[in-house]
């Protein structure tokens, strides 16, 4: 089942925040990134859309090579100073930055979240039960 929050502000007609948990698949990156595009018009940030966009669709190629299942959250938080997306998942396996080689089909998603967010990283979920990647553009 997919499960979607949207939390208004005190801004009118203004939402902080945008989540969903469902089960990704190759397509889900271009809808999330339309999602992201979105709120990012809405909240005046259209400066940061291409390295969001490109940044959220890495960490959702991420969970459709590597998470078992596919299952995931997405969330998408309007902060002080831009926006910051999170991608959760109950895979307990960290990911590794730069780990490719020069001639790896894949590897080098991580280092593409860092080379166009501000700030990113990994947050381990309670116990084993998974992590949260996320990042920041601002």
């Amino acid at each position: 089942m997919n499960h979607v929050t949207d939390e208004q502000s005190a801004e009118v007609g203004a939402s902080r925040r945008y989540g969903v948990s469902f089960t990704v698949s190759e397509h889900s990156a271009r809808h999330l990134r339309r999602i992201l595009r979105t709120y990012l018009a809405s909240w005046h940030l259209m400066p940061v859309a291409d390295a969001a966009e490109l940044a959220l669709t890495e960490l959702i190629a991420n969970v459709v090579r590597h998470v078992p299942g596919r299952r995931c959250s997405v969330l998408i938080l309007r902060t002080d100073k831009g926006v910051r997306v999170e991608v959760a998942d109950a895979c307990p396996q960290l990911p590794k930055a730069g780990s490719a080689g020069p001639l790896d089909d894949g590897g080098r998603g991580l280092a593409l979240v860092e080379a166009v967010s501000d700030r990113w990283g990994v947050s381990p979920g309670p116990g084993r039960d998974g992590k949260t990647v996320w990042f920041e553009c601002r």
